[in-house]
């Protein structure tokens, strides 16, 4: 008798690997390897060399992966012991793929053009720079997460959905699933092929035939297809040139010694870019335990928390540009049957493309058409969620925090072809077009200046009007000003900078030229006016119970 009663009690012997994981496996990884791609070719567009980026920013950034993803599969086995359950499914972790956009176009490849065009440094000392102002950006980004996981569900309850998510889906639908499709677009035929297979796979839920996963199969069809186009050597398809690989890179390796500390005053301008991304994050990576607790596995929050911001700190310290954050799709990858295996073969994967040096040769030989198609489903999966997370009644809120991500977008568009005429011998700047474009052009760039906080800050202060919170929207108001005073939103300068409303230049500080200073000082002044208002405001409209903007639906 007792031992029947023992017996039952008995854990069930946990399958960590199924033929699930294989399926898993592919999104996972696959999503990991494009976010790499990405990077090196994104800050390739600034003329960043691609030799020194897959020696020094790959293999702490892949390092990172192999960090996190290892952590959470000790943690799935932690928790199928504890439950006596045979089908848990460790929680997905890899690149943060707003981060790969936002930190390689508005942190890595400006402050390259800045070290070239503006210092007049050689290209190898600002691919040093820039590499360790990157470095600082993840280090302060994964101190920051370490500091806010005892935290994260009070960060959560400050901060409305509305405005983190809506910053997310900013750069979802703007940059994520914009950029790629100039890419997949500029071959149509395999480009549009795999976006269908991918969208219909994931999106739609259509599976292939053998349940064969939607990315396998877009990376198959679609580039068979277009390696067959440079067999026939159709117009803008050409067999790769393959790159030799440098076994083990060791440049990486010099991120230990510490001569990155020494660029702090030179990252401090794009911290305000970097740490809203990792604030994201943290509210992603709660929303991550809370959809995995919903298909039954329950991990402890702040675990999940201080492992994305160990794996990040990880990455940062090893010379890695982009942080690490749990994924969204816990659910989908328990769906495939998906266990600890998958997990554990991304980590083994990622981790061995960038450190053991084959990453050069994967990036060379898979067809960008190809993979590309998975941003676009991750930033529509991203927006989609963005809404369905958020009440109705916010609905506003988050498609206001999209404007600014549109406005950083036609900078970076008018940029590349700026950098084009300028490669070409043109000489064609800013300065040659009429003063009403030039005045427009100038609040374009004002306006996508640190659009991560203005979108967030957007969102939250018309998120706190409509839940008829007026005190929290004047404050807002009031902090976008004093934020616009220093440059931390609204920088006219070259890459974001930050600067002094006025006064003497001291410590490398940079001042205010005289010739923004108007222009700065009334978007502050809308600010600050707007922000009085509202908090005037709050004495005509009384504001709501507590609880009660909770119980509203629209």
């Amino acid at each position: 008798m007792n031992a029947s009663n023992e017996s039952s009690r008995s854990p069930h012997r946990y399958r960590w690997l199924t033929t699930g994981d294989m399926n898993a496996f592919f999104g996972l990884m696959l999503d990991n390897l494009t976010g790499l791609f990405l990077v090196v070719a994104l800050i390739g567009g600034f003329g960043f060399p691609t030799d020194f980026a897959i020696s020094a920013m790959v293999p702490g950034t892949a390092l990172g992966v192999l960090v996190g993803d290892l952590a959470f599969v000790y943690f799935a086995f932690r928790l199928a012991k504890k439950e006596g359950s045979s089908d848990v499914t460790a929680m997905p972790l890899g690149l943060d793929t707003p981060s790969v956009f936002g930190v390689s176009l508005f942190i890595l490849g400006p402050s390259f053009r800045q070290g070239i065009d503006a210092l007049g440094l050689s290209e190898t000392d600002a691919a040093y720079r820039t590499w360790y102002i990157g470095i600082w950006c993840i280090v302060m980004s994964g101190v920051l997460k370490l500091i806010l996981a005892p935290f994260s569900n009070w960060v959560r309850r400050v901060v409305p959905r509305a405005g983190l998510l809506g910053s997310l889906a900013a750069i979802a639908l703007a940059i994520i699933s914009f950029l790629p499709l100039l890419d997949i677009l500029g071959h149509p035929l395999p480009g549009l092929l795999a976006m269908a297979i991918v969208l219909t796979t994931l999106i739609a839920r259509v599976p292939l035939p053998g349940k064969i996963p939607g990315t396998l199969g877009a990376l198959v069809v679609a580039g068979i297809i277009y390696y067959v186009m440079c067999g026939m050597r159709v117009e803008g398809y050409e067999f790769p040139t393959l790159s030799s690989v440098e076994w083990f890179p060791m440049l990486w390796l010099e991120a230990w010694s510490g001569n990155w500390i020494a660029a702090f005053p030179d990252a401090l301008p794009y911290l305000p870019i970097a740490l809203p991304f990792a604030i994201a994050t943290v509210v992603g990576g709660i929303d991550c335990t809370e959809s995995a607790a919903a298909a039954g596995d329950t991990y402890h929050t702040p675990t999940v928390i201080g492992v994305e911001a160990i794996a990040t700190l990880a990455a940062g310290l090893s010379g890695g540009v982009i942080q690490t954050t749990p994924y969204i799709g816990h659910p989908a990858y328990k769906a495939m049957g998906g266990r600890a295996g998958y997990t554990l073969m991304t980590a083994l994967v990622i981790g061995s493309a960038g450190l053991v040096g084959y990453f050069v040769f994967l990036n060379d030989i898979i067809p960008k058409p190809a993979v590309l198609p998975i941003l676009v489903f991750i930033g529509l999966e991203i927006t989609s969620q963005s809404f369905s997370a958020t009440p109705h009644r916010h609905y506003a809120a988050v498609a206001i925090a999209c404007m600014p991500a549109v406005a950083a977008l036609v900078v970076i568009l008018f940029g590349q072809v700026f950098s084009d005429r300028v490669l070409l011998g043109n000489g064609i700047s800013v300065a040659d077009f009429s003063l009403s474009f030039r005045e427009k052009y100038l609040t374009i760039t004002m306006l996508g200046s640190g659009f991560i906080l203005t979108s967030l800050l957007w969102a939250w202060g018309l998120a706190a009007s409509i839940d008829r919170h007026m005190t929290t929207a004047g404050i807002v108001f009031l902090t976008c000003g004093a934020f616009t005073l220093f440059g931390l939103i609204h920088s006219p300068l070259d890459g974001n900078r930050l600067f002094l409303p006025i006064g003497p230049e001291s410590w490398g500080s940079v001042v205010l030229p005289e010739e923004y200073r108007s222009k700065v000082f009334e978007f502050a002044a809308g600010y600050a006016v707007a922000g009085v208002m509202l908090l005037a405001w709050r004495y005509l409209i009384p504001e709501p119970e507590r609880g009660q903007e909770n119980n509203e639906t629209s």
